[in-house]
């Protein structure tokens, strides 16, 4: 019998589609901005990571723009080798600056920060990696390149945290990593960051917390430095990554902390030695970002936190009451559907009926029961915008009986 090597591409993406879980992408012809071009169709934009509207704003493309007059469109190789430009220098130094913090470390993309350092931080058997239930997938798959134990802890329960911790202790490891997303990309809520720090310190725990979600909305007094910034743990949380490619309207990965983590991480992090550097174009938005945020446009995030406060409200009152939206504290607004056909319907009628871009998500993205539309808030949206969308998701939720 002849075996067919690759069958079980056709066989599981059947599973897939009856199940209602494939994902279908559709194209967008154009910037990202609060109205889009997608597939033809103007639509308002309520799904994109773009939360404080920088990936178009014209003072981003011209720093690029210049970029690319001055270095190029390319660096020509990683930067441990001919790769290393003034601008990748410029930024790291910027962003250390901005989020307080003594030094930066960039990457090409949050999941190869995570992919590349965390298994490096524990790479031993006797190490143990302690994570977060409803972690990552991009932590999770850093945890299994690591030779480490791995042990994990009910999603922000600070009492499981206290017994599980207590526990790995006793097997005397040679490394404890604590890792927690600092936002939930799922379901918007945010770790109790104060809490854990106060539970693992007396253990010795690394604390790594990643806030791809938490850059440019979180922060003491509206400063959009995130989530470490919110509870004061500059110099506590050992290693603190990020991504540009959320709020800072970019792309990359990024890790802040000591300059000793920093000078570490170049030399460990395979993902990062092994790829190319960024494009200047990149590097250049990427400062010009951080300069907007905190000193050419400080109503950005103050903007962003109106627009969340009044859609979220507005979102809970009609009757998506689901405690996993209420819970959440940032700007990722979860529309609790109940099953993946279901939100797959409203995301389409969205589309076709009301010319609104908000994509489902659905197992096993979230847990079964859970599947959802989640919208994303943005400080560039106008309130007829909002407005809109409210208006389709009151119909919709009628019409599918979700309340």
């Amino acid at each position: 019998m002849t075996r067919d090597p690759s069958s079980f591409f056709v066989t599981e993406m059947e599973e897939i589609r009856s199940a209602g879980r494939e994902w279908v992408h559709r194209k967008l012809e154009g910037a990202s901005d609060t109205v889009c071009n997608v597939e033809g169709k103007e639509v308002i934009m309520l799904c994109s990571n773009n939360y404080l509207g920088l990936s178009n704003h014209p003072k981003m493309k011209e720093a690029a723009i210049q970029a690319v007059k001055t270095h190029g469109v390319g660096s020509g190789s990683v930067r441990a080798i001919a790769g290393n430009m003034d601008l990748h220098v410029q930024l790291e130094e910027r962003l250390a600056e901005f989020k307080e913090q003594k030094a930066g470390f960039v990457t090409s993309a949050g999941f190869t920060a995570n992919e590349g350092i965390i298994p490096q931080l524990a790479p031993d058997k006797n190490d143990i990696i302690l994570s977060d239930e409803l972690n990552h997938g991009s932590i999770i798959d850093g945890v299994r390149l690591s030779k480490a134990k791995r042990a994990v802890y009910k999603h922000n329960d600070m009492g499981d945290l206290e017994k599980v911790i207590a526990e790995l202790d006793k097997q005397n490891p040679r490394r404890i990593l604590l890792i927690t997303d600092g936002v939930f990309s799922m379901d918007g809520d945010a770790a109790k960051l104060d809490e854990i720090y106060k539970i693992a310190a007396p253990f010795g725990a690394m604390f790594y917390v990643d806030d791809a979600h938490g850059d440019g909305v979180l922060g003491r007094n509206h400063s959009g430095k995130g989530l470490v910034d919110h509870y004061n743990l500059q110099g506590k949380v050992d290693i603190e990554m990020g991504t540009f490619s959320k709020a800072f309207g970019t792309m990359g990965g990024s890790v802040v902390g000591s300059k000793e983590l920093v000078t570490w991480c170049r030399n460990k992090t395979r993902s990062y030695l092994l790829s190319g550097s960024h494009p200047p174009a990149t590097a250049a938005a990427s400062i010009k970002a951080l300069d907007l945020i905190e000193h050419e446009e400080p109503d950005l995030v103050p903007r962003l936190w109106k627009n969340i406060n009044y859609f979220k409200k507005r979102i809970i009152d009609m009757g998506y009451n689901h405690a996993i939206t209420d819970a959440s504290t940032t700007a990722i607004i979860p529309i609790i559907c109940g099953d993946p056909l279901k939100a797959k319907d409203i995301s389409n009628s969205l589309y076709n009926d009301y010319g609104i871009f908000a994509l489902p998500i659905v197992f096993p993205m979230v847990p079964r029961g859970l599947d959802r539309i989640r919208v994303q808030a943005n400080a560039a949206q106008t309130k007829d915008q909002l407005d809109e969308g409210l208006r389709a998701f009151e119909e919709l939720g009628n019409k599918f009986k979700i309340f």
